[in-house]
């Protein structure tokens, strides 16, 4: 056969193919995302303007808000890869899975807290139970859960169809977050930037801070696939002891 055929994701659920295609990955991505956040943060002080009300202090919105997409896309993610567990059985699912829990809550305390920062200026408060923040501790709390989870259950195979479940279960929040602002009143205003009629905000601050939100997805790429990487050489060696032992292990 052709090696220069694409690899399907299929056959990445050998870890030897898919550690190949990560080295194979991570450089570019590393070079790639740290222009990303050298052009961004350019942009965050010297190319975009300051706002007319909140002054200087809105530039707290190029951490904040790419923090805050990062959030629910790496949920979301991990809801693509509960399916993978749970239906398609990927060997790679629950790895990715678990690989992109403590990342998915960095993200959310890095939101959180750069809105409690943004949030005492702005709204002369550092926390207030609106449905937008309260949903958003509730999506940190999810993701605690699961890393705990996957801590409390020895068997690899029943931790990640447990895992599996509660990230499905939870993602009902995903839509919450996302809708809070419409559904009931907080201190947030509505979406500036993913509108069906087009971004509100102004060219001169949506373009940093598009640009800033793929710097933070690189970030993340780059970690998740690093993560994953280590997950799969502690699973060998995990089974490489058990196997010295004579204590038979369900998976590599």
């Amino acid at each position: 056969m052709n090696d220069a055929r694409p690899t399907s994701w299929l056959q990445l659920a050998n870890p030897a193919v898919f550690n190949r295609w990560a080295d194979r990955l991570l450089g570019p991505l590393v070079i790639v995302t740290l222009g990303l956040f050298a052009y961004g943060l350019y942009g965050t002080f010297f190319l975009s303007p300051a706002d007319y009300q909140q002054g200087d202090t809105v530039r707290i919105m190029y951490i904040h808000v790419p923090a805050a997409w990062l959030a629910l896309f790496v949920y979301a993610g991990m809801v693509f890869s509960a399916l993978g567990t749970l239906v398609f059985r990927h060997p790679m699912a629950d790895v990715a899975q678990k690989a992109a829990a403590p990342l998915g809550a960095a993200f959310t305390l890095v939101c959180l807290i750069t809105g409690s920062i943004w949030g005492k200026p702005t709204w002369g408060t550092w926390w207030q139970w609106d449905a937008r923040m309260t949903s958003v501790l509730v999506l940190l709390l999810i993701y605690l859960g699961i890393m705990a989870l996957w801590r409390a259950v020895d068997d690899p195979l029943r931790a990640a169809r447990a895992v599996a479940i509660l990230t499905l279960v939870g993602a009902v929040n995903l839509p919450i977050i996302k809708f809070s602002v419409d559904w009931w009143y907080t201190l947030h205003q509505p979406a500036s930037v993913f509108r069906l009629d087009g971004p509100t905000i102004h060219p001169s601050m949506l373009k940093p801070l598009l640009i800033m939100a793929l710097g933070y997805l690189g970030l993340y790429l780059v970690l998740l696939l690093v993560r994953m990487k280590t997950e799969l050489t502690l699973r060998r060696i995990d089974r490489l002891q058990r196997l010295a032992a004579g204590i038979p292990g369900e998976r590599a």
